[in-house]
């Protein structure tokens, strides 16, 4: 050991062991979710309940909102450039431009834009057999089913750190 420092076993507190169930209990239901309803990316569902169950339920609500309406605007670009244009670099960046104008004229944050912008790529930039629609309905859907259980399992199972505190 360097500096003479004796090795120590890890302390978990309790509220984290809390957390760490409570985060892997609402992504396998994502998952399973997302399996039964035969998505082809089943895994967006257990990545965005990850992300939602990392906050607050009001922390948690509100980027849910912003992950939520952000992914609709990405699909829905996404798909109409798509189903007019060969998918290129080119109208990849014309389409991250416009959500960026779009979110800002209906009132969206920077966040909204970000999952705008994530979810335009994988519509546009990422090849698949299916036609551009289809993918945008499926990333929207993996997406949403991933918010809802995140939200319900923080409200239902709020974390130890989720506390009220009275200044919130």
């Amino acid at each position: 050991m360097a500096h003479g420092k004796k090795w120590k076993w890890p302390h978990w507190r309790r509220q984290d062991v809390v957390h760490a169930a409570r985060t892997t209990a609402a992504a396998r239901i994502s998952l399973e979710i997302a399996n039964l309803l035969k998505l082809p990316e089943p895994y967006w569902a257990a990545i965005t309940t990850l992300i939602v169950m990392q906050s607050t339920l009001g922390a948690a609500l509100t980027i849910s909102e912003h992950r939520f309406a952000g992914t609709a605007l990405g699909a829905g670009l996404g798909a109409l450039i798509a189903t007019y244009f060969a998918p290129n670099v080119v109208w990849f960046a014309v389409g991250a431009f416009l959500l960026g104008i779009i979110c800002s004229a209906i009132g969206l944050d920077r966040a909204a834009y970000r999952f705008a912008g994530v979810t335009l790529a994988i519509v546009l930039l990422v090849s698949r057999a299916k036609p551009a629609w289809v993918i945008a309905v499926h990333r929207f859907v993996e997406v949403s089913v991933g918010i809802v259980v995140g939200l319900i399992l923080t409200a239902l199972w709020p974390g130890e750190d989720a506390a009220p505190t009275g200044g919130q």
